[in-house]
């Protein structure tokens, strides 16, 4: 399989956005990619760190939804879209799923926020599978597969050979460049990659957005934990790799035994 990560700079509008995603699913679809994952809720941007968020409600929720699908028809490449969902009990940080005929499969929900987001997210409760070319996939957002690695685990344990990992970590404003990856002397986002693919025995592919002062950079990490392909830091652009699915045995994840894990009590 063939998978393409989409890294753009934040959108200073709607209308950017949308042209660096249209731009990114061309050049993706171009170069083989069956499925193109973009980072976490990159239209509107991510809430609760250090730039403006553009404005969304449900006019632009369902303009943005309905755009994206249909360049994910017209281009025919399976999408993983970060956005927002409105609902009554408020904002979700949802990662949406289209297949490549533009059709949305369903959502993954963020569900372990982060407590800097508490502000302005409320937290899904489900999780699911995803399939498209006869692979399933899951997906964690962020947080969740920095700091919650069961929500990866609960994948791969279902089947799953590659989890998506849309996040946000870095500044445009300040910060250090990082030149090395997995540098021991860097933030420990990318060593918690290597950890997520060799603990699961799958895939792990994590897609930032690009940033002039990245804490870690968009990358996938095969089975046996390595780094397969990276993105230099800051650069906006696609990674475009072939994944070898034969490789992703979910053999670690199998061997999860819950039961094992019943709490002592005293007779």
């Amino acid at each position: 399989m063939i998978i393409a990560l989409a890294s753009p700079r934040i959108a200073t509008s709607i209308d950017e956005g949308l042209e660096k995603i249209k731009r990114l699913l061309s050049e993706s679809s171009a170069r083989g990619a069956e499925i193109v994952c973009f980072p976490e809720a990159y239209l509107p941007g991510l809430r609760g760190v250090d730039f403006e968020v553009l404005p969304f409600g449900q006019t632009e929720q369902e303009r943005v939804l309905q755009t994206v699908g249909q360049w994910a028809r017209m281009f025919a490449v399976a999408t993983i879209f970060g956005t927002e969902r409105l609902t009554d009990a408020g904002r979700l940080n949802v990662a949406v799923v289209f297949d490549a005929q533009g059709q949305i499969q369903g959502y993954q929900t963020k569900n372990q926020v982060a407590p800097s987001e508490d502000p302005f997210y409320v937290p899904g409760n489900t999780r699911r599978l995803f399939e498209i070319n006869g692979v399933k996939f899951g997906v964690a957002i962020c947080h969740e597969g920095w700091r919650y690695p069961e929500t990866v685990r609960w994948a791969a344990a279902r089947g799953a050979k590659i989890v998506f990992h849309p996040h946000h970590t870095g500044s445009d404003r300040e910060g250090i460049r990082l030149t090395q990856w997995g540098a021991a002397s860097a933030p420990y986002y990318e060593k918690a990659m290597m950890c997520r693919g060799l603990e699961n025995t799958i895939y792990f592919a994590s897609v930032n957005y690009a940033l002039r002062f990245q804490e870690s950079a968009t990358c996938i990490i095969g089975p046996s934990g390595e780094c397969q392909a990276y993105l230099p830091y800051g650069q906006e652009g696609i990674l475009v790799q072939a994944i070898k699915v034969e490789d992703a045995t979910g053999f670690l994840a199998s061997r999860y035994a819950p039961e094992r894990y019943q709490e002592f009590t005293r007779e």
